[in-house]
């Protein structure tokens, strides 16, 4: 579907922090505000394409707003073209290398760029991207992180209102035994009808993921995630051939470089690339299409806004994971039903702010 020609006039970048509803308390750290860099890429044409990064500490919201500054600069008075933003930027930033903060600017850029040509056709993201605006499962990854196992269950219950069959839990406690006592405290108190994806954050060695993946094993979990480092393939596909539990990794992968790789190497069941580290919404398309080639079902990390337009767009399309982190900045804050996440029907991505909140969140 065409979009008529838009041209780039500027980039305005805000850095907010926003406090999370549920401290999300990690193997690596205990988060608890959500530092969040919006960008709006504004055109000659009057037409505004939006998204946000998620900076995870507050320290690296300059860079990366001085990263997003310097390619906006390279940009100016550039057409609205996706894969010629990509292909300019990736020269201009060879020696230094298209990773870290910069990567995440240009997947910034990409995704905003994407939802002001769907506004300027007048159609959802979704569509434009081949699919249709439509409902897709999501589960709750807000909260669930490392605390006492009572408070654990009190805080799984208040997660599944609005009709979620799904929660993501934290692990990576000192001992196994601890990690077992959370969990069995959550599924005692929300019940066995309801999926439990279990996140160690990167917190264990091969010989401890096997140990405790095997434990789990006995507790069906519906998946185990990123319980090594990142990129230790070999590691995840020995836990693969091993473990009954499905692995799922790939908030990490750097691009679809490394998401080739993973598969190429046979080191997980599921997949999920984050939004801001695969390279924006034109990373994601590539990574749908190797995911789509091994039929290798495909989640979303964060950025639920847009994940879910991309989802709807995904043909081995697999979870929402929903975060309600951008819902004070928003007019219209992404709808759930039923455990589903709604797809609006707008043109764009459906990310308009509310400058009064924006106004009050705002990082000095």
């Amino acid at each position: 579907m065409a979009a008529p020609r838009l041209t780039l006039r500027s980039v305005r970048c805000r850095a907010v922090e926003v406090p999370m509803t549920y401290v999300l308390g990690t193997s690596a750290a205990a988060v608890r505000a959500a530092p969040l860099m919006l960008v709006d890429v504004e055109t000659a044409e009057g037409v505004t394409g939006r998204t946000y990064l998620f900076c995870y500490t507050r320290a690296a919201a300059l860079p990366v707003k001085c990263m997003i500054d310097d390619a906006a600069s390279a940009l100016a008075g550039a057409a609205l073209d996706p894969a010629a933003w990509w292909a300019l930027l990736n020269k201009r930033y060879t020696l230094i290398g298209v990773q870290g903060i910069v990567r995440m600017a240009m997947a910034a850029l990409d995704t905003a760029c994407w939802d002001a040509l769907a506004i300027a056709a007048g159609v959802p993201l979704a569509t434009l991207l081949g699919g249709a605006p439509k409902s897709v499962p999501a589960y709750n990854s807000c909260g669930l992180g490392l605390m006492a196992p009572a408070a654990l269950a009190d805080e799984a219950e208040r997660l599944l209102a609005g009709g979620f069959g799904a929660v993501k839990l934290r692990l990576g406690y000192p001992t196994q035994n601890e990690d077992l006592a959370a969990l069995a405290a959550v599924r005692k108190r929300i019940g066995e009808g309801v999926k439990i994806m279990v996140d160690y954050n990167q917190a264990l060695t091969l010989d401890e993921a096997l140990r405790h993946g095997r434990a789990l094993d006995e507790h069906g979990v519906y998946w185990i995630e990123e319980a090594l480092r990142h990129d230790d393939y070999a590691g995840y596909a020995h836990l693969k051939r091993e473990l009954d539990s499905p692995v799922q990794i790939g908030e990490n992968f750097s691009l679809t470089f490394a998401m080739h790789e993973a598969l190429e190497r046979d080191a997980c069941d599921y997949v999920m690339p984050d939004l801001e580290r695969i390279g924006g919404v034109s990373g994601w398309r590539q990574a749908a299409a190797l995911a789509n080639a091994r039929r290798v079902p495909m989640s979303s990390h964060l950025f639920p806004e847009v994940s879910a337009h991309l989802l709807a767009a995904t043909p081995t399309a697999h979870w929402l994971e929903y975060v309600d982190w951008a819902n004070v900045l928003v007019e219209e804050p992404l709808v759930l039903d039923g455990g589903m996440a709604v797809v609006p029907a707008r043109p764009g991505n459906g990310l308009v702010w509310d400058e009064q909140a924006v106004a009050r969140f705002a990082l000095a």
